[in-house]
Protein backbone atom coordinates (compact mmCIF):
# COMPACT_ATOMS: atom_id res chain seq x y z
CA UNK A 1 0.00 0.00 0.00
CA UNK A 2 2.76 2.86 1.15
CA UNK A 3 4.17 1.46 -2.72
CA UNK A 4 0.87 2.55 -4.32
CA UNK A 5 0.88 5.86 -2.59
CA UNK A 6 4.25 6.78 -3.26
CA UNK A 7 3.46 5.84 -7.04
CA UNK A 8 0.40 8.04 -6.73
CA UNK A 9 2.58 10.99 -5.37
CA UNK A 10 5.19 11.13 -8.06
CA UNK A 11 1.91 11.51 -10.69
CA UNK A 12 1.52 14.36 -12.69
CA UNK A 13 -2.34 13.96 -11.87
CA UNK A 14 -1.79 13.75 -8.12
CA UNK A 15 0.46 16.48 -8.34
CA UNK A 16 -2.17 18.91 -10.24
CA UNK A 17 -5.06 17.80 -7.72
CA UNK A 18 -2.86 18.39 -4.84
CA UNK A 19 -1.93 22.07 -6.40
CA UNK A 20 -5.74 23.15 -6.94
CA UNK A 21 -6.81 21.86 -3.42
CA UNK A 22 -4.39 24.12 -2.11
CA UNK A 23 -5.37 26.91 -4.31
CA UNK A 24 -9.20 26.31 -3.56
CA UNK A 25 -8.33 25.96 0.26
CA UNK A 26 -6.33 28.86 0.35
CA UNK A 27 -6.91 31.70 -1.76
CA UNK A 28 -10.75 30.95 -2.93
CA UNK A 29 -11.40 29.73 0.56
CA UNK A 30 -14.63 31.68 0.42
CA UNK A 31 -15.89 30.90 -3.33
CA UNK A 32 -15.00 27.04 -2.32
CA UNK A 33 -16.58 27.09 0.75
CA UNK A 34 -20.14 28.54 -0.44
CA UNK A 35 -19.62 26.58 -3.22
CA UNK A 36 -19.50 23.38 -1.25
CA UNK A 37 -22.22 24.31 0.88
CA UNK A 38 -24.41 24.70 -2.09
CA UNK A 39 -23.73 21.91 -3.60
CA UNK A 40 -24.46 19.35 -0.63
CA UNK A 41 -27.47 21.52 0.86
CA UNK A 42 -28.93 20.88 -2.87
CA UNK A 43 -27.63 16.92 -2.06
CA UNK A 44 -29.31 17.03 0.95
CA UNK A 45 -32.56 17.84 -0.76
CA UNK A 46 -32.36 15.79 -4.10
CA UNK A 47 -31.52 12.69 -1.38
CA UNK A 48 -35.02 13.74 0.47
CA UNK A 49 -37.20 14.54 -2.70
CA UNK A 50 -36.02 10.87 -4.17
CA UNK A 51 -36.72 9.01 -0.79
CA UNK A 52 -40.19 11.16 -0.41
CA UNK A 53 -41.01 9.71 -4.00
CA UNK A 54 -39.89 6.08 -2.91
CA UNK A 55 -42.14 6.69 -0.34
CA UNK A 56 -45.05 7.41 -2.64
CA UNK A 57 -44.89 11.00 -1.59
CA UNK A 58 -43.66 13.13 -3.74
CA UNK A 59 -44.96 12.66 -7.86
CA UNK A 60 -41.63 14.20 -9.26
CA UNK A 61 -37.93 15.68 -8.49
CA UNK A 62 -39.39 19.98 -7.12
CA UNK A 63 -36.32 21.36 -9.26
CA UNK A 64 -37.29 24.83 -7.80
CA UNK A 65 -37.50 23.37 -3.80
CA UNK A 66 -33.96 21.97 -4.73
CA UNK A 67 -32.33 25.78 -6.04
CA UNK A 68 -34.05 27.40 -2.83
CA UNK A 69 -32.51 24.87 -0.60
CA UNK A 70 -28.89 25.45 -2.50
CA UNK A 71 -29.27 29.02 -2.09
CA UNK A 72 -29.94 28.73 1.42
CA UNK A 73 -26.90 26.41 1.58
CA UNK A 74 -24.85 29.84 0.03
CA UNK A 75 -26.02 32.10 2.76
CA UNK A 76 -24.88 29.32 5.49
CA UNK A 77 -21.38 28.95 3.85
CA UNK A 78 -20.96 32.58 4.27
CA UNK A 79 -21.65 32.40 7.97
CA UNK A 80 -19.82 29.40 8.46
CA UNK A 81 -16.86 30.77 6.55
CA UNK A 82 -16.75 33.63 8.38
CA UNK A 83 -17.60 32.19 12.02
CA UNK A 84 -14.58 30.16 11.58
CA UNK A 85 -12.75 32.94 10.52
CA UNK A 86 -13.86 34.66 13.88
CA UNK A 87 -13.92 31.88 16.41
CA UNK A 88 -10.17 30.96 15.60
CA UNK A 89 -9.48 34.69 15.96
CA UNK A 90 -11.01 35.35 19.21
CA UNK A 91 -10.67 31.55 20.55
CA UNK A 92 -7.08 30.63 19.24
CA UNK A 93 -5.77 27.27 19.92
CA UNK A 94 -6.83 23.43 20.30
CA UNK A 95 -6.29 22.81 23.85
CA UNK A 96 -9.44 21.12 25.50
CA UNK A 97 -10.52 24.12 27.68
CA UNK A 98 -10.74 26.44 24.40
CA UNK A 99 -12.18 23.77 21.66
CA UNK A 100 -14.90 23.29 24.58
CA UNK A 101 -15.59 27.02 24.52
CA UNK A 102 -15.78 26.98 20.33
CA UNK A 103 -18.37 24.55 21.15
CA UNK A 104 -20.40 26.13 23.51
CA UNK A 105 -20.47 28.92 21.38
CA UNK A 106 -21.21 27.30 18.07
CA UNK A 107 -23.99 25.52 19.64
CA UNK A 108 -25.56 28.52 21.77
CA UNK A 109 -25.00 31.37 19.51
CA UNK A 110 -24.38 30.54 15.69
CA UNK A 111 -26.62 27.97 15.18
CA UNK A 112 -29.60 29.54 16.41
CA UNK A 113 -28.69 32.40 14.29
CA UNK A 114 -28.13 30.08 10.99
CA UNK A 115 -31.51 28.37 11.77
CA UNK A 116 -32.77 31.48 11.50
CA UNK A 117 -31.15 32.88 8.52
CA UNK A 118 -32.10 28.81 6.97
CA UNK A 119 -35.49 29.48 7.23
CA UNK A 120 -35.90 33.74 6.49
CA UNK A 121 -33.80 32.65 3.67
CA UNK A 122 -36.38 30.20 2.27
CA UNK A 123 -39.13 32.35 2.81
CA UNK A 124 -38.23 34.96 1.60
CA UNK A 125 -37.62 32.71 -1.49
CA UNK A 126 -40.79 31.43 -1.53
CA UNK A 127 -42.88 34.55 -1.18
CA UNK A 128 -43.95 33.52 2.66
CA UNK A 129 -45.12 36.29 5.09
CA UNK A 130 -43.19 37.79 7.42
CA UNK A 131 -45.16 35.87 10.45
CA UNK A 132 -44.77 32.18 8.76
CA UNK A 133 -41.12 32.73 8.44
CA UNK A 134 -41.03 33.67 12.45
CA UNK A 135 -43.52 30.91 13.40
CA UNK A 136 -41.52 28.16 11.02
CA UNK A 137 -38.41 29.85 12.57
CA UNK A 138 -39.32 29.26 15.68
CA UNK A 139 -41.32 25.85 15.77
CA UNK A 140 -39.00 23.76 13.15
CA UNK A 141 -36.25 26.06 14.14
CA UNK A 142 -36.30 24.27 17.44
CA UNK A 143 -36.98 20.62 16.42
CA UNK A 144 -33.72 20.94 14.06
CA UNK A 145 -31.41 22.80 17.23
CA UNK A 146 -32.59 20.04 19.07
CA UNK A 147 -31.95 16.84 16.77
CA UNK A 148 -28.39 19.13 16.15
CA UNK A 149 -27.41 18.84 19.95
CA UNK A 150 -26.87 14.94 19.01
CA UNK A 151 -24.76 15.57 16.08
CA UNK A 152 -22.58 18.47 16.33
CA UNK A 153 -21.00 18.67 19.90
CA UNK A 154 -18.83 15.84 19.11
CA UNK A 155 -18.68 16.75 15.40
CA UNK A 156 -17.35 20.36 16.55
CA UNK A 157 -15.11 18.98 18.99
CA UNK A 158 -13.07 17.03 15.95
CA UNK A 159 -13.51 19.78 13.99
CA UNK A 160 -11.94 22.20 16.57
CA UNK A 161 -9.45 19.97 18.23
CA UNK A 162 -7.66 18.63 14.79
CA UNK A 163 -8.47 20.43 11.85
CA UNK A 164 -6.78 23.80 10.36
CA UNK A 165 -9.60 26.59 9.89
CA UNK A 166 -9.38 26.17 6.18
CA UNK A 167 -10.87 23.04 5.87
CA UNK A 168 -13.75 23.14 9.09
CA UNK A 169 -16.40 24.41 6.11
CA UNK A 170 -15.84 20.96 4.49
CA UNK A 171 -15.78 18.95 7.32
CA UNK A 172 -18.97 20.79 8.75
CA UNK A 173 -20.60 20.11 5.03
CA UNK A 174 -19.67 16.48 4.80
CA UNK A 175 -21.32 15.73 8.36
CA UNK A 176 -24.10 18.15 7.59
CA UNK A 177 -24.91 16.53 4.07
CA UNK A 178 -26.86 13.82 6.67
CA UNK A 179 -28.21 16.92 8.54
CA UNK A 180 -29.13 18.54 4.99
CA UNK A 181 -31.30 15.48 4.53
CA UNK A 182 -33.29 15.81 7.47
CA UNK A 183 -33.40 19.70 7.54
CA UNK A 184 -35.20 19.50 3.80
CA UNK A 185 -37.37 16.92 5.69
CA UNK A 186 -38.32 19.30 8.64
CA UNK A 187 -39.09 22.22 5.96
CA UNK A 188 -41.33 20.59 4.04
CA UNK A 189 -43.36 18.76 6.82
CA UNK A 190 -46.37 21.09 8.20
CA UNK A 191 -45.65 22.85 11.19
CA UNK A 192 -48.55 20.92 12.84
CA UNK A 193 -47.62 17.37 12.71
Amino acid sequence: MASLLRILRGTAAFRSARKTTRVLFSKYLLVTNVGISMTLSAAGDVLQQHYQMSQGRHVAWDRRRTRHLATSGMTVGFGCHWWYLFLDRKLPGRALPIVLKKMVADQVIFSPVMWSVFFVTLGLLEGTGARHMVNETIFKGQKLWTAELLVWPPAQMVNFMLLPTHYRVLYDNVISLGFDYYASYVKHTPMDT
